[in-house]
């Protein structure tokens, strides 16, 4: 079994090495161990956006952070996908517009490949015309919506309401997800429901598509 602290720890202090190895032992393992790994992954990304709010890490520690979680996804990721039995539809990701953080984005847009759904991941600062776009073009039942910045609320509000307006808000079920989002934040957003941890927001739109 993997030492989960022992990676969180390894890559909370950018120990590329010691977190591939680590990584490579998830080999063989099964599809909670790598659920676990990603769990521990996701805990010390926290903690890298910690400390570079705290000024102890930089852009470049920030950014060599996110090229090791993708090397470590790229490792765990089929692991996750050897449990997959069938397609559960599309699904829409974005970091709204104003914000370029897309670490937490990235990580959730892993797990939902791995569990089935086809993600349209339109990438970073999307302006809400761009999203309602892609809703009208797609058959597109559920929307994510990411942001780390507090002024992510506001765009995401300005995202559901470009959606009433265009008349199709009734269409998606929108999640909202990231560090600013609290259960009173997605009420006045007028979202449907929000995550704090990519594994309740994988969960969360596992339910919706199991509905459909």
């Amino acid at each position: 079994m993997v030492d989960m602290q022992l990676l969180r720890r390894s890559l909370a202090d950018l120990d590329e090495e010691t977190v591939l190895r680590l990584a490579g032992e998830l080999a063989g393992q099964g599809e909670d161990e790598a659920g676990w790994a990603l769990e521990a992954c996701q805990d010390a990304m926290k903690e890298v956006g910690d400390r570079f709010e705290a000024g102890e890490y930089y852009l470049s520690e920030l950014l060599f952070a996110s090229v090791i979680m993708e090397e470590v996804l790229d490792v765990i990721k089929p692991l996750l996908n050897a449990g997959v039995t069938g397609g559960k539809g599309k699904i829409i990701l974005c970091t709204v517009q104003g914000d370029i953080h897309d670490i937490g984005k990235n990580i959730v847009r892993s797990m939902l490949e791995a569990t089935g759904f086809e993600v349209i991941d339109l990438g970073i600062d999307v302006p809400p015309e761009k999203i309602v776009s892609a809703v009208e073009e797609g058959d597109i039942r559920i929307l994510g919506l990411s942001g780390v910045l507090t002024l992510a609320l506001d765009s995401m509000k300005d995202v559901v309401d470009s959606l009433t307006k265009a008349g199709i808000r009734d269409r998606v079920r929108i999640i909202i997800g990231g560090n600013p989002v609290t259960e009173e934040a997605c009420k006045v957003i007028g979202a449907d429901d929000w995550a704090n941890s990519p594994y309740k927001g994988v969960s969360i739109c596992s339910a919706w598509a199991a509905e459909a």
